[in-house]
């Protein structure tokens, strides 16, 4: 039992989370459903349930345990008990959470998300080598995502974008309707060293362009840039633009916007150089060389909306289903209907939807890569 004195102080105790405190949309995970909270200061994330979120969403500081639990009991029906209420506020006191409440932990090196409602933390950074690393370029990334969005951000207003958008279904209407011509770019393009070269340093500055279009998106819809720096996993060298707090933007549209901006940034790359080949008369080589341009740029933008991990179709994808972990999450219950394990009855049909529709999609786009390489390849001999 509490002890009278105790019953009052809990009664006047009014519980606020820690302003900076991110919480997120409710997420399909397996069969539950989940919310994320993020403390910021230490980089750690948690899971939730439905029922804790509906307590954390009103901890705001204006309402005693008395009236949160009279709120809780008139949504499920029952009365949280003193053990619960210790149980709920220790755990959110010891994450440092709570206002008032402990400090929070140090931050520590960023992990992967663990099994058990927390974010797994490695022990120390990841050694940088000569085969492999990373080199952050900034020392403020937000603020230079920030300056990028003050000095381009207007591009991204419906006026302008539209327009583009059109243009870039445009583009890509007449690189169908012309594949033959492209095809033959291409191939030319692979005889000629300098010209490849000239492709490919092309290439890899969209690739840039795409990881920055990611973090001045994610700025305008009140996303936070982490790092802007170089990843190498020899031979391959990219730039990289980490958004922090991605599954914590306000709408499931502007984490779709923000996943998408890469691939159209890459396309938006290729109009100058589709307007050039359509329009201004040029000799062989340099029209061979911007049909390889534009079916090679073509390619590395679609390539990145194919809904696999870790690619940004995949996150496109995870958003439409309103899941996290959906790859593992449709595997598993995938593997539990077809063994006809009673288990997969428990998953809700908003569930049982998502993970069937993602993995039918999946395999619709992996049997069309791989007619279009056939295909391809069956081209290329006949040539």
């Amino acid at each position: 039992m509490t002890a009278p004195a105790d019953r009052v102080e809990a009664d006047r105790y009014r519980p606020a989370l820690r302003s900076d405190v991110l919480v997120s949309d409710e997420f399909l995970l397996g069969a539950r459903s989940v919310h994320l909270v993020k403390n910021p200061r230490s980089g750690k994330s948690y899971e939730v349930g439905v029922k804790e979120h509906f307590l954390l969403a009103r901890m705001d500081g204006t309402r005693g345990l008395d009236e949160l639990g009279a709120e809780y009991a008139a949504e499920y029906g029952k009365r949280l008990g003193d053990a619960n209420w210790q149980q709920l506020l220790g755990m959110l006191g010891v994450r440092g959470l709570l206002e008032g409440g402990p400090a929070a932990p140090p931050a520590e090196p960023a992990g992967t998300a663990g099994t058990a409602g927390t974010v797994a933390t490695a022990d120390e950074p990841p050694k940088r080598t000569l085969l492999r690393g990373t080199l952050p370029l900034v020392a403020d990334a937000d603020a230079t995502a920030d300056r990028l969005h003050r000095a381009f951000g207007f591009l991204l207003a419906a006026p302008f974008m539209v327009p583009l958008l059109l243009l870039i279904t445009a583009m890509e209407v007449v690189a169908v309707a012309r594949l033959g011509e492209l095809l033959d770019g291409a191939a030319a393009l692979f005889t000629n060293p300098v010209l490849l070269a000239g492709v490919a340093a092309l290439l890899w500055f969209s690739t840039a362009l795409h990881e920055l279009a990611h973090g001045v998106v994610a700025r305008r819809y009140g996303g936070q840039v982490a790092e802007i720096g170089l990843r190498w996993r020899l031979p391959v060298v990219i730039m990289y633009c980490t958004v922090d707090n991605y599954q914590y933007l306000r709408t499931r549209w502007h984490r779709i916007a923000t996943a998408v901006a890469g691939a159209v940034m890459n396309l938006v790359v290729l109009l100058p150089f589709c307007a050039v080949w359509l329009l201004v008369p040029v000799d062989d080589a340099t029209g061979e060389a911007l049909a390889g341009l534009l079916l090679l740029g073509s390619v590395q933008a679609l390539a990145m909306l194919v809904p696999f991990p870790p690619l940004d179709g995949y996150k496109i994808a995870a958003q439409l289903c309103g899941a996290t972990a959906l790859a593992a999450s449709s595997r598993e219950y995938v593997r539990l209907a077809v063994r006809r394990d009673p288990a997969a009855k428990a998953y809700p049909r908003r569930a049982r939807t998502a993970y069937l529709g993602y993995t039918a999609g999946s395999l619709l786009v992996l049997a069309g890569i791989v007619a279009a390489v056939v295909a391809l390849v069956v081209r290329l001999v006949a040539t």
